[in-house]
């Protein structure tokens, strides 16, 4: 280990700050560009001994449980608490626009659609059991240690307001000491909760969970690895009003006013299309509220999801035509034959993208393209391909619905 004085000249990908050395760049958390730093270096990573300087756009961080120091260590749930809303709102912003740089796409880049604390319906917690009791919240940056957190300025009222409850219940479900993780999300119904990386609790176990679980309130599901454990209410959750029972495991995104903000996007794009292709439809997000104007083919790969949407749709007035397909569009993406009657495209992939989709869209007629993408990188990967096959990208969107992270949400409108 070396100790140095930096110079932060910007925030790079992952939401450290970046100083340029001799020896390449060095990655310092909770750092911001113009501060002079003397750290603690091993390799490329390093963290703060002390501040020489400090930004202008340095701010208190909302949360006791940010940054560096404080009982039980950082939090490594948030890395950008410290910034002001505005240079953190250009950084996000600029994350597309770089990454379409890179393949070298110009195009109009709408202003970020911002979030707010107490936003995320969907957070994932870690926790593990210790001599003293059990610690829930987020790892600590950097290591693996499980910073114990009562309270969650980035979280819905109702996750925060239920964490002694989702506590009692990890550690009457838990054993051993190693750590393992619970996905909350806010349904109407409750928060639903499920536990992965878990020990496989005895029957004694999970019938004391059982129990708890019926007598705490505003829990509607608990779930081992998607398998439901007890579910005293039905979870749901609506899209355009429409009533979906979340599956166990369910995607969900991580905000309503994202969700809501991309729907106005891709709607006012997709038009009076009468025959749409919603692909990685989940549970329908999308494909729900599409359908009160068109008909909508939906394909996922993952049947429950596919199984909540088809439901959802069969027992809902008002929706024009719903097929749905089961299809792993990695391996099996749509062809230009499938897509021979769709007027429009929407395609919301996980992180990896959809290369190979979007090599068939390609070479397809469909109209216009409504491409959703939480990674920019593999969006500018998969734009690059479709702009070659001869579509125009019209505009771009950034979205945030992970604040304080560096990670944000993009909706990309192409059209032949």
């Amino acid at each position: 280990m070396s100790t140095e004085t930096v110079n932060i000249q910007f925030i790079g990908a992952e939401g450290d700050g970046v100083a340029r050395t001799a020896d390449g760049p060095v990655y310092v958390p909770f750092t911001l560009p113009g501060e002079d730093v003397a750290i603690a270096r091993v390799k490329s990573e390093s963290s703060v001994m002390s501040w020489g300087s400090t930004s202008p756009d340095r701010v208190a961080p909302r949360c006791r449980h940010f940054g560096t120091e404080g009982d039980g260590g950082a939090c490594g749930g948030c890395s950008l608490q410290h910034w002001a809303d505005l240079p953190y709102q250009d950084y996000k912003r600029n994350l597309v626009i770089d990454a379409l740089k890179t393949r070298g796409i110009e195009t109009d880049v709408a202003p970020l659609v911002t979030c707010s604390p107490g936003e995320r319906r969907r957070v994932t917690m870690t926790a593990r059991l210790t001599d003293k009791g059990i610690l829930l919240g987020y790892m600590q940056a950097g290591s693996h240690h499980v910073v114990n957190v009562e309270e969650c300025p980035i979280a819905h009222p109702a996750i925060v307001a239920r964490l002694a409850s989702v506590r009692r219940l990890a550690s009457a479900l838990g054993s051993g000491s190693e750590p393992f993780r619970i996905t909350i999300q806010v349904t109407t119904s409750g928060l639903d909760l499920n536990f992965t990386d878990l020990k496989k609790p005895d029957a004694k176990k999970r019938q004391a969970a059982v129990d708890l679980c019926l007598k705490e309130k505003g829990i509607a599901r608990i779930s081992l690895a998607s398998e439901i454990l007890v579910e005293p209410m039905k979870p749901m959750v609506e899209f355009g009003g429409v009533q979906v029972v979340l599956p166990p495991g369910g995607f969900l995104q991580a905000t309503v006013g994202a969700e809501d903000a991309m729907v106005e996007v891709i709607s006012a794009h997709i038009g009076k299309a009468k025959r749409v292709a919603d692909l990685f439809a989940g549970c329908g997000t999308f494909s729900l509220r599409l359908a009160r104007k068109s008909s909508v083919h939906a394909v996922e790969f993952d049947a429950p999801a596919l199984a909540a949407l088809d439901h959802a749709a069969r027992n809902s007035q008002g929706l024009k035509p719903v097929t749905i397909e089961r299809r792993d569009l990695f391996r099996r993406p749509l062809q230009p034959l499938d897509l021979k009657y769709i007027d429009a495209v929407v395609f919301d992939p996980p992180r990896a993208g959809a290369e190979a989709q979007s090599l068939e869209l390609a070479n397809s007629r469909v109209g216009r393209i409504a491409a959703v993408s939480c990674n920019p990188v593999t969006l500018a990967r998969d734009l690059g391909i479709l702009i070659a096959g001869g579509y125009k990208l019209k505009s771009v969107t950034p979205i945030d619905q992970f604040l304080w992270s560096s990670h944000v949400e993009a909706v990309a409108l192409l059209e032949r």
